[in-house]
């Protein structure tokens, strides 16, 4: 559904943009540990808001993002889909702390493959990237060369050559003081960084094993209407096609993978190997991407990584991750917070809405001219789950060097409304490791 707003998209691929990017690995810097809200600081000047993706979560990101600062509009929006797009310009309109910081009229919102880049252009100072994964890498160039501030929904890519971009692009944004936070929402609770400080600090003692967990039941499903092209039809269950999502181990379970990742202190495993299928979505109607994921990840002195995630209904649910040391355990997981070391612990401090924080200390970082940069764990944790992916896709055992120097890019041959393959389902064992 194209509105009056949408123009084509030349045929070109990402393929060329990911071609220009350097593959430089960025040394990243966490945010701030709790700055002044942008709220408390009274600056006057007004900040511009672009939303590029006007799904649930484009529409939640946008409602903190107006809540994070006294002087911020929403002057622009951008989705493949008109209806879309409207749908979520009333729910923000309907939302009484917000309604007076929204300004978007008809000829600030536009629909269509090349959305975003009018987003850009139309004089935002910053911009909220809640596409789907596939575009984030595209995305994030052009508004870090256009010179705004971002803040981008997790996973960030959902192929290596994306998340290579990825880093180069985030690596550009520290040269240019631009801030980029990442939707990696745990890192931004005071409980989990609270808990984590204290395990690096040797409350466990080494780390030996971590287990991460995802066992949840089925989620949405939008069947074909009649009039939809293949591309229509992808693009509206974007979540079931792996060149659109990374597969639901990539676009969810990176969560607590990144978790991990942030107790082994930015390290990242050497080797995955691993299994995973389709037991219970196994019709059309849910794309190509699989149902569960079983990875075994090792790490240069030995320690596993024992990831495992689902999604099927009637079964029991967990999300969850769990490090065991040399010297006790721990839970960090939302439901519970605790180390058994000896002496128990169990965080009873103060509790924040994660989703909140992150936005109020990026724009309190923008006010402060003190940028926060992500760039670094939100792509190398959206790498460690696309690695798991090939490890369970092909049933080969999957280096960190294969996996961050891998060739395979999930591009379309086109942008554009119309017929295009529907891709196969991973068989592993036969769907070669590239």
């Amino acid at each position: 559904m194209k509105g009056s707003n949408s123009t084509r998209l030349p045929s070109l691929s990402r393929r060329d943009f990911l071609r220009s990017s350097s593959a430089a690995v960025l040394t990243g810097a966490l945010a701030n540990a709790h700055p002044p809200s942008a709220r408390a600081q009274g600056r006057s000047d007004l900040l511009r808001v672009g939303l590029i993706g006007c799904g649930g979560r484009g529409t939640g990101a946008a409602m903190q993002a107006l809540s994070a600062d006294p002087n911020v509009k929403l002057t622009a929006m951008g989705d493949a889909f008109e209806d879309r797009l409207e749908q979520s310009l009333r729910s923000l309109q309907g939302g009484k702390d917000v309604a007076d910081k929204i300004d978007v009229p008809q000829e600030r919102r536009f629909v269509g493959f090349d959305a975003y880049q009018h987003v850009i252009d139309s004089g935002v100072d910053v911009v909220l990237l809640a596409e789907p994964p596939h575009f984030r890498p595209r995305h994030l160039k052009a508004a870090i060369d256009a010179g705004k501030h971002v803040f981008a929904e997790k996973p960030v890519a959902v192929d290596a050559p994306g998340v290579r971009a990825v880093l180069a692009m985030c690596e550009e944004a520290k040269k240019k003081n631009l801030s980029v936070v990442s939707g990696l929402c745990l890192r931004y609770s005071y409980g989990f960084q609270e808990t984590v400080k204290r395990i690096h600090d040797g409350a466990i003692g080494d780390i030996r094993a971590l287990q991460a967990n995802d066992y949840r039941g089925a989620i949405w499903v939008k069947p074909r209407q009649a009039g939809w092209s293949d591309m229509e039809w992808q693009m509206r269950n974007w979540y079931y096609f792996t060149w659109l999502s990374g597969d639901f181990n990539v676009e969810q379970h990176v969560h607590y993978l990144d978790v991990c990742a942030w107790l082994m202190n930015g390290e990242y495993p050497v080797s995955a190997i691993g299994m995973g299928g389709r037991q219970a979505r196994t019709g059309p109607e849910y794309g190509n991407i699989y149902d569960h994921h079983s990875v075994v990840y090792e790490y240069a002195n030995g320690t596993k990584l024992f990831s495992n995630c689902r999604q099927q209904e009637g079964c029991r649910n967990e999300i969850s991750c769990y490090a065991m040391g040399s010297k006790g355990t721990a839970e960090v997981s939302e439901r519970r917070l605790a180390i058994d070391a000896g002496k128990p612990w169990v965080y009873e401090g103060k509790k924040n809405n994660i989703y909140q924080t992150e936005h109020d200390e990026l724009f309190a970082n923008i006010r402060s001219g003190t940028p926060i940069n992500n760039g670094d764990y939100m792509a190398k944790s959206t790498q460690l789950a696309i690695m798991g992916r090939m490890a369970t896709h092909t049933g080969q055992l999957v280096t960190w060097e294969q996996a961050m120097g891998s060739p395979e890019d999930l591009t379309p041959a086109k942008y554009e409304w119309g017929d295009i393959p529907t891709p196969s389902v991973a068989i592993p064992g036969v769907t070669e490791l590239s």
